[in-house]
């Protein structure tokens, strides 16, 4: 488990880099990792008094730091739930999650410092503390010289953290994660693009979220490998770091809106970029023309698929290039110690290349919603997850997302898949994003209307974007709605809030 793996590193290689913050050049070493966690769980056991944080939630709303990954290790060593809050929530969000989670103690960075009061009320039992150098929690830290704590031992159903889906459908929901479920996400996720000692891996996906704590900062340490914390992305910085031979980066992890960003920028060099074992995109689909551009460049870019629930389920292997410019646009094989079917809606398994749910079984899988029976309920079905995510799987056993069976619609009798239509209209000159949903329609039951975000002076009509696409979709996938808008709604974590278009129309 992890903070055994930091503990036997700081051992067996105590000198080498553990994690580096990139913007301060702060370095600390597994020894120093190992000892500064140790002392931050000492200092939080004497606050809630000895004993009180085993099994106690700890809350903490701060930007990706030194101090995020030794609180999280704090957590491990005390057998306490360390629950990461979005710090892109309003506060009322924030609020309604703590109030959730219910927390011991809840740490804020000064940053946020201003939204620190409308959470105390939200969890009126909880001691408040300020996270930094100059801060509350760091005078304690600095005054437990002696940790005076034995840590935990771990256990693969000991609940370690909470993390917080992206509410695509409404209200987010706490996912538990088990020692279990993280140590074999560092496995599935490390053995699928080759995470181990030497590997140095930029992080700037924020630590609330499932690929920033678990599978990158989870499983470089537990490798041994050198994690670098970046606070947020920038796409000049992000840049200029791949580009610095110094810094030795070989893996990164982004979404596609953000390596779209690195693309268009005007300092992006591809060569910069071939220097990477594995450049993962994943949290939203990556259409195969764009895989298919970094491909071309010379540049490992793998999909993969996975969530808050499960981590990694599906990763393409990064090491043949014209594997991946041949597969461009699926999302891989099933991970080491993942299950996979694919289910239509009878609960059957479909057959060859037809399509149907993702269902999910593994170590990486959660138990559950923290205190939400009826939704745990729900996602499992005679033991396998459903992910409510569609699929199809081709005859080499790769996967490719179609789409969510909740914003998959029916029209003239025909199944459409947003997803697929939207990745044909993302390609249209002009077009900066694309959302696609069906709306009710007398002759047909229902069609589609698309929501396009245009580039500047770009403006495009109806007749334009349907003759434009029907030389890549049948007639029945084609949008019969336009409506240009200045943004898609979305998410803290950057998906489109299908769900607001639809209550947009309504209203």
């Amino acid at each position: 488990m992890l903070s055994e793996c930091v503990a036997y590193h700081a051992r067996a290689r105590p000198g080498k880099t553990a994690c580096l913050d990139v913007a301060t050049g702060t370095r600390m070493t597994y020894a120093g990792l190992h000892l500064r966690s140790l002392r931050m769980a000492a200092a939080l056991d004497r606050l809630a008094g000895p004993g009180a944080v085993s099994g106690a939630r700890i809350a903490v709303l701060g930007r990706n730091s030194l101090d995020l990954v030794g609180l999280h290790l704090a957590c491990r060593h005390l057998g306490a739930i360390f629950v990461p809050l979005n710090w892109r929530l309003s506060a009322a969000e924030l609020a309604a999650l703590v109030q959730l989670a219910a927390p011991l103690l809840l740490i804020v960075d000064g940053e946020f410092a201003p939204v620190a009061a409308r959470l105390r009320d939200a969890a009126p039992g909880a001691q408040v503390l300020e996270l930094g150098r100059d801060g509350s929690l760091e005078w304690h830290v600095a005054r437990c010289m002696d940790t005076g704590v034995i840590p935990a031992m771990s256990g693969d159903q000991r609940l370690v953290t909470l993390l917080f889906t992206s509410g695509t459908t409404g209200r987010p929901k706490a996912v538990m994660v088990t020692d279990g479920n993280a140590s074999a996400t560092a496995r599935n996720y490390g053995l699928s693009v080759g995470v181990d000692s030497d590997s140095v891996f930029l992080c700037d996906m924020p630590m609330f979220h499932v690929v920033g704590l678990f599978t990158v900062t989870n499983t470089v340490l537990q490798a041994g490998g050198t994690l670098l914390i970046s606070a947020q992305f920038s796409a000049a910085e992000t840049l200029d770091r791949i580009a610095d031979p110094a810094l030795g980066i070989t893996h990164y992890f982004c979404v596609p809106q953000m390596a779209r960003a690195l693309r268009d920028h005007a300092a992006f060099d591809p060569q910069s970029f071939q220097r990477l074992k594995a450049m993962q995109t994943g949290g939203a689909p990556h259409s195969a023309e764009a895989v298919r551009a970094w491909i071309e460049d010379g540049v490992s870019c793998v999909d993969g698929y996975g969530m808050t629930e499960v981590g990694t389920a599906l990763g393409m292997p990064p090491d043949d290039l014209e594997l991946l410019r041949r597969k461009a646009g699926s999302v891989g094989l099933p991970a080491v110690s993942i299950e996979v079917r694919l289910v239509d809606r009878g609960g059957r398994d479909v057959t060859a290349d037809g399509a149907g749910e993702i269902w999910l079984r593994g170590p990486s899988v959660t138990p559950g919603y923290w205190q939400d029976t009826e939704a745990s309920q729900a996602a499992f079905r005679d033991g396998w997850f459903r992910t409510g995510d569609v699929a199809r799987r081709d005859a080499d056993g790769f996967f490719t997302l179609m789409d969510r069976w909740k914003d998959m619609f029916i029209s003239g009798g025909e199944n459409v898949y947003p997803a697929e239509v939207e990745a044909v209209l993302q390609e249209l000159p002009g077009v900066r994003e694309a959302a696609v949903i069906g709306v009710a329609d007398e002759r047909w039951g229902e069609v589609g209307a698309a929501y396009l975000v245009l580039a500047a002076d770009v403006h495009l009509t109806l007749d334009e974007v349907q003759a434009r696409c029907r030389a890549r979709l049948a007639g029945y996938k084609i949008p019969r709605q336009l409506h240009l808008v200045e943004a898609l709604p979305r998410t803290s974590l950057g998906k489109v809030r299908k769900d607001a278009l639809r209550t947009r129309r309504e209203s």
